[in-house]
């Protein structure tokens, strides 16, 4: 589905048998647990509630996986900074 709407666009992903980096057009290496992962920590960035991020994932809201989905950038960071003030 994603070739035929055109989501082409290279990403580098690691070969196992050569351990190498390799690039491939991102519709030959995602998954719907990539999809289900993006939408995670999309959804986390953006309200910054792992309950709300989790119901729509399907995740528990202690779910060990989606704590590895949580990133805090530094755009988080200055967030919190800046509604502290």
């Amino acid at each position: 589905m994603l070739e035929i709407a055109k989501v082409n666009r290279i990403v580098t992903i690691m070969d196992n048998k050569t351990r190498t980096d390799v690039q491939r057009p991102i519709y030959e290496v995602a998954s719907s647990h990539m999809a289900r992962r993006t939408l995670y920590g999309n959804v986390y960035k953006k309200f910054k509630d792992p309950a709300l991020a989790g119901l729509l994932t399907g995740h528990s809201p202690t779910s060990r996986a989606a704590l590895r989905y949580r990133e805090i950038d530094e755009e988080m960071k200055l967030e919190l900074v800046k509604n502290l003030e």
